[in-house]
């Protein structure tokens, strides 16, 4: 089932990702561990009062051309930077935000941005669809609130005050935002493996979707998806079905443009949240870059499966230690997920196309592992016995025993006498020994403690 999607419009300057922070802030406040997963942010949760929504940025619709010569507000280059924008918004999101500033007052992009919004609204069972909620920030003081009133001439409704620095009124504007979000209906059942090819613009992830399709022996039917997800394909392979998800080019958050872009982007990232196994695209030319790591981060904080391909080989100039070196490089950049399998390829050529598939469903086979309790409580005693938990402020981690709860992902239970004492790197030793004996090749790993006291 799709989370609601809320995007942020308006102007520079008007306190957007200051909101976005805001809103952000419940969900990221539970700090992970994990290194490596930090990212740039355009794109994230959010949750309130149990209702969990995606929220999106926006980039600020900013009248002047490229940054020198002011355009007026009736200029073509202006409007269609504000209906792109706009246009995007009313299609891809289910509430969308219009920030204002409460400190300038409304102004005529405001004004302009207010019209495209009202004009793109369709009419369903009577109320405009999605509902815009105008949003006049900057508003610490009463009398910046009860100036607000002046934003009625929007007309979009009643304007909500608020100070997104200091959360003023953000509680209320919440309410209000979940009681708008549309009734969510049971997603038809797919029961396709689904596989979602991302990576940086350019990687060749077209490409591969292609070659993928033209040679597999398989009764091929586009299909398109929901307004918020990528276009899928249909396939068989090996008598399963699968469902491949291709999505635009992932780039790091100050090389995204504002509009359509942003939410190509937004679109790419649910794409992994639906997806079972994501296909990671490399470009060989450029090399590891950090923008990877942070695709790889998302992937790992959705608990996603994961095969790394290398893609554009045949460009590569190579002798017997290439990829041996471009495997160091990748292994040391993308360390938090050293469990995922790498496959050098040619979406052009061919070149170890034909090993994709079987691989991504491998993968899927070992996420959906189970291990007896027997099993597992073996390979934990046994890992303790050779190591340990080391002691903090003269107590020692016990683990009493454990049984796992649930795959997709493999999630392990563990009963302990403390869940503080399991410190993060020995969660990551005891993952490790799980792996030397089951695998769970190119699957992320969930170790929870709970506490028991020992009888």
């Amino acid at each position: 089932m799709s989370k609601p999607v809320v995007a942020l419009v308006g102007r520079p300057n008007v306190g957007k990702s200051t909101l976005f922070n805001r809103l952000a802030g419940e969900r990221l406040a539970i700090v992970d561990d994990t290194p490596g997963t930090t990212r740039d942010r355009i794109f994230a949760e959010s949750e309130w009062n149990g209702v969990e929504f995606s929220i999106v940025d926006t980039g600020g619709i900013d009248p002047a051309h490229g940054g020198k010569t002011p355009l007026s507000i009736g200029s073509a280059d202006f409007v269609d930077e504000i209906r792109s924008q706009a246009r995007i918004a009313i299609r891809d999101a289910d509430v969308v935000l219009l920030l204002t500033d409460g400190e300038t007052g409304v102004t005529a992009a405001d004004r302009e941005v207010a019209e495209i919004l009202r004009k793109s609204q369709k009419m369903i069972n009577g109320q405009p669809t999605p509902p815009v909620f105008v949003v006049v920030n900057k508003c610490e003081s009463v009398e910046r609130r009860l100036q607000s009133s002046e934003f009625y001439e929007l007309g979009l409704g009643d304007p909500h005050a608020i100070s997104a620095i200091h959360g003023t009124n953000t509680g209320d504007l919440l309410d209000e935002l979940v009681k708008a979000f549309p009734a969510q209906e049971e997603e038809p059942e797919d029961d396709s493996i689904k596989i979602a090819i991302v990576g940086k613009p350019n990687a060749g992830k077209s490409s591969l979707l292609n070659r993928l399709v033209g040679e597999e022996r398989a009764i091929v039917s586009p299909i398109a998806g929901t307004t918020r997800d990528a276009v899928d394909t249909k396939l068989e392979v090996d008598g399963l079905p699968v469902t491949l998800i291709d999505t635009a080019g992932i780039r790091r958050r100050g090389k995204i443009d504002p509009g359509v872009e942003k939410y190509s982007v937004l679109r790419s990232f649910k794409a992994i949240e639906r997806a079972d196994v994501v296909l990671l695209m490399i470009d060989a030319i450029e090399g590891i870059t950090a923008q990877d790591a942070h695709i790889a981060g998302y992937i790992l904080e959705e608990w996603k499966s994961c095969v790394v391909l290398v893609n554009k080989w045949d460009a590569i100039q190579k002798d017997t230690y290439t990829m041996d070196e471009y495997t160091r490089l990748i292994r040391q950049q993308l360390n938090f997920v050293d469990y995922v399998p790498l496959l050098f390829i040619s979406a052009k050529t061919g070149q170890r196309v034909d090993q994709v598939m079987p691989l991504a469903l491998r993968v899927q086979e070992e996420r959906l592992v189970r291990l007896t309790t027997s099993k597992l409580n073996a390979v934990l005693q046994k890992a303790q016995d050779s190591h340990p938990a080391p002691s903090q402020a003269g107590r020692q981690l016990k683990i009493y025993y454990a049984t796992q709860v649930r795959a997709d992902p493999p999630t392990f239970m563990l009963f302990v006498n403390d869940p503080s004492l399991l410190h993060f790197t020995y969660t990551r030793f005891l993952e490790n020994r799980i792996r030397e004996e089951y695998g769970f090749l190119g699957t992320p790993i969930r170790l929870v403690a709970k506490a028991r006291r020992e009888k």
